[in-house]
């Protein structure tokens, strides 16, 4: 049986070819050219290393072979997300300012895009969740009516607390926001959901070996939705309590609705999901607001 693996072998056979005249060691019955050198390789770490390198490279390679429409439909996204931004850079490059600071917006969406294909790998390689799943938008379709829900509540509260409570700047205006929200909304899944998700189950799975995938999955989808909220909620510290916690539960809840919506479902019915509360808190609302409250 061979002594080496396959990468070393075709090294050999290349050898062969280049150098004919060359004397050839023997293990074994198996001819292999500069045999010690080969040995010596076999037994350091950058062997290892290499070896382990291309096992990587191997997996990730069958992976994006075994799942090419889902990582079709997710670089069609991304591209779809870069593109709104591009255009609204062009128009306004203001507009991202308040969520990217000094950051170029662009180089701040491939961040995000870079975290999200690497994140939806590991998921797709676990085969625990999918971008997309046939049929998904289907059945997802009916629980748009739950998303538009959460926003009304989300309306309610500002409508109530008023001029006191969110910035009249708060919203991307239209009809710039038909391009704003849509973006945002895909970078939002990715660093709401997404990479947390994966964090999390990395982490999870390694720690509590003998826990059960479902009540780990059940752990995780515990702690996730608290990321958005707490962002969401550090600047209201001048809202008066009860707007608070009645906005802190109803993202909460919108969020656990969006992580079990990607369980079920796929990637594309959660960010759909979110596209609904957008149109009615940021896009509808962001409009009549101004009117109503200013």
């Amino acid at each position: 049986e061979p002594l080496y693996s396959t990468p070393f072998q075709r090294t050999a056979s290349d050898w062969r070819r280049e150098n004919p005249h060359k004397d050839r060691g023997n293990i074994s019955g198996v001819a292999y050219p500069y045999l010690t050198v080969h040995k010596l390789n076999r037994e350091s770490p950058v062997f290892y290393l290499l070896m382990r390198k291309m096992a990587i490279m191997t997996k990730i390679k069958e992976l994006i072979s075994n799942e090419r429409l889902q990582y079709l439909i997710f670089i069609g996204l991304s591209i779809g997300a870069i593109g709104l931004t591009g255009i609204l850079y062009f128009f306004n490059a203001l507009v991202f300012q308040p969520y990217t600071g000094g950051i170029n917006p662009f180089v701040a969406a491939a961040f995000v895009i870079v975290l999200g294909f690497i994140s939806v790998s590991f998921l797709l390689s676990r085969g625990w969740f999918a971008i997309y799943k046939k049929g998904s938008l289907k059945g997802s379709s009916r629980f748009l009516g739950l998303a538009v829900l959460f926003a009304s509540i989300t309306v309610l509260i500002d409508f109530n607390v008023g001029h006191v409570g969110f910035p009249a700047d708060m919203n991307v205006l239209f009809p710039k926001s038909l391009l704003f929200y849509p973006a945002m909304g895909f970078f939002a899944e990715i660093l709401f959901h997404v990479v947390p998700l994966t964090i999390l189950l990395i982490s999870l799975t390694s720690i509590l070996k003998k826990v059960s995938h479902k009540k780990i999955i059940w752990i995780c989808f515990s702690i996730i939705p608290l990321v958005e909220v707490v962002y969401q909620v550090m600047p209201m510290s001048h809202f008066p309590l009860w707007a608070i916690v009645v906005f802190s539960l109803n993202l909460f809840l919108f969020e656990l609705s969006q992580l079990l919506i990607f369980k079920k479902y796929d990637f594309v019915s959660m960010y759909s999901f979110r596209l609904a509360y957008y149109l009615v808190w940021h896009i509808v609302w962001g409009y009549l607001r101004l009117k109503i409250l200013f």
